[in-house]
């Protein structure tokens, strides 16, 4: 009988230690979000994306288009806060945070996000393209074995593909500069990129423009070509972000 008393013990420990470690490991689905309200009779958006354990949250107006504010990085669930450790943040000069705590619930098919005001993010529709996922900027095209820009560098452009929707962003992890972001639609098929841009933060007149590229996937790398928003020829590498 003591033996069994001691095995059960034992048992329960292992099922509580299972049961803490599987919430500690717990994250969100990889989705695309958004929300939609209206301030001052204008249309504002809040698109978040969701990949494995990072988190971007953009702010912008439609008609006329305007850039707001955009900020992200990695993120894990703390109870019932979704804890994010910023690797950029648009809006850092002013409120200089770092480090985002954010009360949330899940609801049937809503995440309820408590930003100061709760809002009420709806799943974009599941989508599934060549390109989806986290890339960063490497180097300049064609692939010669010129120096790379490697992910412990801390000046960095990072690319999110998920479900239809792209956004580069430009930053620096150390000092926290912001560079610049745009985004929107994309469609990635058989070799051919399109981007149908919806917010940039240096030029809102760019909004409502569409840029056709050309890609190729070697291993991990993408390989990006066509002419940039100047009408120059451009070649860029960009590589799947391990972390």
């Amino acid at each position: 009988m003591k033996n069994s008393i001691t095995f059960s013990s034992k048992s329960m420990v292992i099922c509580l230690f299972l049961i803490v470690t599987n919430l500690m490991q717990a994250q969100l689905p990889s989705e695309t979000y958004f929300s939609e309200e209206s301030v001052d009779e204008k249309s504002v958006v809040h698109e978040l994306h969701i990949i494995d354990d990072y988190l971007t949250h953009t702010i912008y107006e439609k008609n006329p288009a305007r850039f707001i504010m955009t900020r992200g990085g990695f993120v894990k669930i703390e109870e019932n806060r979704l804890v994010v450790l910023l690797e950029f943040n648009s809006n850092y000069e002013n409120d200089q945070l770092r480090i985002l705590s954010i009360p949330f619930e899940e609801k049937e098919d809503e995440l309820i996000l408590d930003m100061k005001t709760k809002k009420s993010f709806k799943p974009a529709p599941l989508l599934t393209q060549d390109l989806d996922g986290k890339w960063l900027f490497a180097t300049r095209g064609p692939d010669e074995d010129q120096e790379r820009r490697g992910e412990e560098n801390p000046r960095k452009t990072l690319k999110i593909l998920k479900d239809g929707r792209f956004q580069w962003i430009a930053y620096q992890t150390e000092t926290m500069k912001f560079s610049g972001t745009g985004g929107g639609s994309f469609t990635s098929e058989d070799g051919k990129y399109t981007e149908n841009i919806e917010f940039f933060s240096k030029d809102d007149s760019r909004v409502g423009a569409t840029l056709k590229f050309n890609y190729d996937l070697k291993e991990n790398d993408w390989h990006h070509t066509g002419k940039n928003s100047k009408g120059e020829p451009m070649y860029e590498i960009w590589t799947k972000r391990k972390d």
